[in-house]
């Protein structure tokens, strides 16, 4: 069963004035979101992967089928110009068809090309499945106005999410077995057929050490020259093989908040995957599901609205430490503290609250049936919460 998105209408109505790109992590469900969903709406769409030999060659002859409404371009910024092929079709013939170029690497930032495309597409994320979408609740969220929260709990909903993560294949069959042969082949691909194609990688035995030490470090401050020397490599290329793993959307990292209000520390960012069902610990697992939630609804505002919402983390130099706070143009709109079992504010969340005048706190439990009010702190069961966001 195909289920609707959360991007739909959305990318229908720019690509009514420009391409579109979609970027996202392997087997997140960009094919189906751009062929059967997109592609359905327009009437008639046509495919072409760049893996595909025979697509590969229509694609370099500008072979495009006459009755076709929309051209879908997959995994195409494995060709070396890609950029500058795109520019000159979609040139000559965005009076006929209309463009989707999809693709596992973030396609704004690839080198390969340079900006000849600026100002010709929008760009957007597409991010695995989160409990708002699956239970089909939330979108009524205004910024720096309180998460609205649905009166149910979803608490079944919320266990399969944390259980099997948001990618569409594990998180719909629902098998254990399944899902650990599903992570194995899917990080196996990503460095066979995403990353060797785009990037030149002279160690890539160790860069895959590097990716399999990731989720053992997920929520705690990151440091690269802690993994250079488990490694026993350079901080550059430790520098370098993170940059390549974000870019392909395995993990991201979040930085630390600075304000002249609070003493903050400098550098360390926190880092979590897209993908938090490979985190074994359950509290990191539990805070890194609440990270992939609020950065979704980060890209969203950015990507669909052009609201600068971003996702930090909040530690001062005495150690006072809060999970993570959303900002719109660096202004506080809300913190979240991730709390696994313990519904007992935490005081490090109130001491920021104050400082900081953040005006919407929450701290989340996974305990079902929760939702207080304590010092003008939300304390509420996250299935309630996540379910208010996108």
């Amino acid at each position: 069963m195909i289920r609707d998105r959360y991007l739909q209408s959305a990318v229908f109505e720019d690509l009514k004035e420009k391409m579109v790109f979609i970027g996202g992590a392997r087997q997140v469900g960009k094919t189906t979101f751009a062929f059967d969903l997109i592609g359905k709406m327009f009437g008639s769409p046509a495919y072409f992967n760049w893996d595909s030999r025979a697509d590969r060659r229509e694609i370099m002859a500008g072979r495009w089928p006459g009755d076709a409404d929309l051209i879908i371009l997959d995994e195409i910024h494995k060709l070396r110009g890609w950029k500058t092929l795109v520019k000159g079709e979609y040139d000559k013939l965005k009076r006929k068809y209309r463009f989707i170029v999809t693709g596992s690497a973030r396609l704004d930032t690839l080198r390969r090309g340079g900006d000849s495309l600026q100002g010709r597409y929008h760009y957007y994320r597409l991010h695995p499945f989160s409990l708002a979408e699956l239970s089909n609740t939330g979108g009524a969220f205004e910024v720096f106005k309180e998460i609205p929260l649905p009166r149910k709990s979803f608490v079944s909903e919320f266990d399969a999410l944390y259980d099997f993560g948001g990618f569409p294949e594990p998180l719909f069959r629902q098998n254990a077995r399944f899902l650990r042969r599903w992570h194995n082949e899917k990080v196996e691909r990503m460095f066979r057929d995403d990353i060797t194609s785009v990037e030149q990688v002279r160690d890539l035995g160790r860069m895959k050490l590097l990716s399999d030490m990731l989720p053992e470090r997920v929520g705690s401050l990151f440091s690269a020259n802690a993994i250079r020397e488990d490694l026993e490599v350079s901080h550059r290329a430790v520098s370098n093989w993170l940059a390549i793993l974000e870019m392909f959307y395995y993990h991201f990292r979040i930085a630390p908040y600075g304000s002249h209000w609070i003493r903050s520390i400098k550098k360390e960012p926190k880092l979590y995957l897209w993908d938090w069902s490979e985190v074994a610990d359950p509290g990191a697992r539990f805070e890194n599901l609440v990270a992939g939630h609020l950065l979704k609804l980060c890209h969203l505002l950015y990507d669909r609205d052009g609201i600068k919402a971003d996702l930090f983390f909040l530690r001062d130099t005495e150690k006072r430490e809060t999970d993570f706070l959303v900002t719109i143009d660096r202004k506080p709109w809300f913190a979240v503290e991730a709390k696994l079992s313990d519904d007992k504010v935490a005081p490090d969340i109130l001491y920021f609250k104050d400082k900081l005048k953040v005006p919407f706190a929450y701290q989340l439990t996974r305990k079902p049936g929760v939702h207080k009010l304590d010092r003008g702190v939300s304390v509420v069961s996250a299935d309630r919460f996540l379910a208010g966001l996108v």
